[in-house]
């Protein structure tokens, strides 16, 4: 070997001892502070976003950031769970986001109306096609809240790529590589399961320099009077609201032929519900009353504008 190729081996060879070393053992969590504050940030996000599946409240918490080899995530997680593959273009490598099945029975339970005042379903099965239909919708969800909370380090897409509930196939890197593990708690309706993110080391390794600044310790800490003031002066503000017993459509000709003295028939009854708008956005669902020779309106609901998920699921 000539001098100048053995000099640039040796230098091949320093470069890549770091990422070797990086790759041998797990990764310091604890040199990695930003990691926590991105899967708290899903947390975040997967409940402000887990209102379209179903109106009863969900709540999100990060039960453990850790670092994991992948085959023994994987053989925990077999016949528990469902998974979904995913390509994070950014990264070009594979993660791995997953539901065990005691989640998905809770979160059916939900969607079609249940109160959770039935034992919780505890049978060891596998998952009927609805059950997969509501386990992946749940999944895009989260996925799309993932793609949201690490943006602020990186613009990340994430491409869908296959379910899995065979972790003999959910090959994201070899079993024996070491990955973040991230568990994430849902609890709704009583019920309680989990979400797990798995991310190969080799797919963060370009973002550990961000991931290592404690980006919180930039922010000035808010001024809590302040904080209060403004939330006190903001609750005064006036709004106008109008409620909205029934919707037709008319031409302009039926319009230009109104009399004093016509009448316009509705289809509504009393107990149809009425839609409660602040300045042409719908807020709420309500029934009409009346009470001291008023009119009144309970709230019912929150009006959801998302697409009918139940509805659509029947329709197919």
């Amino acid at each position: 070997m000539t001098s100048s190729a053995q000099s640039k081996a040796e230098t091949g060879a320093r470069s890549t001892a770091p990422e070797r070393l990086f790759d041998s053992a797990g990764i310091s969590i604890e040199r990695l502070p930003f990691l926590r504050v991105i899967f708290d940030r899903l947390a975040t996000h997967c409940a402000e976003n887990a209102r379209q599946l179903s109106t009863a409240p969900a709540y999100f918490t990060v039960s453990s950031v850790k670092t994991e080899r992948i085959g023994a995530v994987l053989e925990a997680a077999e016949g528990k769970a469902i998974v979904s593959m995913l390509h994070a273009q950014a990264w070009d490598a594979r993660i791995m986001i997953g539901l065990d099945n005691k989640l998905v029975f809770g979160l059916v339970e939900a969607l079609f109306g249940g109160d959770g005042s039935e034992p919780p379903y505890t049978e060891n099965r596998s998952l009927t096609n609805i059950e997969m239909r509501v386990a992946q919708k749940t999944l895009d969800i989260i996925a799309r809240s993932l793609q949201t909370a690490l943006s602020v380090i990186q613009e990340m897409h994430f491409k869908f790529e296959r379910l899995e509930t065979r972790m003999d196939f959910a090959v994201i890197a070899p079993r024996n590589s070491f990955a973040v593990l991230a568990k994430l708690n849902l609890r709704i309706l009583g019920r309680s399961g989990e979400i797990f993110v798995v991310l190969p080391q080799a797919a963060i390794n370009p973002i550990r320099q961000s991931l290592s600044v404690d980006h919180g310790n930039d922010v000035a800490a808010a001024d809590p009077r302040w904080t209060k003031q403004i939330e006190s002066e903001v609750s005064k503000a006036d709004v106008v609201v109008q409620a909205i017993l029934e919707e037709d459509g008319f031409t302009l000709g039926d319009i230009a032929d109104l009399k004093v003295g016509n009448i316009l028939h509705l289809k509504s009854t009393p107990k149809s519900r009425v839609k409660l708008e602040c300045n042409a956005e719908p807020l709420f669902w309500c029934h009409l009353g009346q009470a001291e020779g008023k009119y009144t309106l309970r709230v019912d609901d929150i009006y959801d504008n998302e697409p009918d998920f139940l509805g659509g699921l029947v329709g197919q």
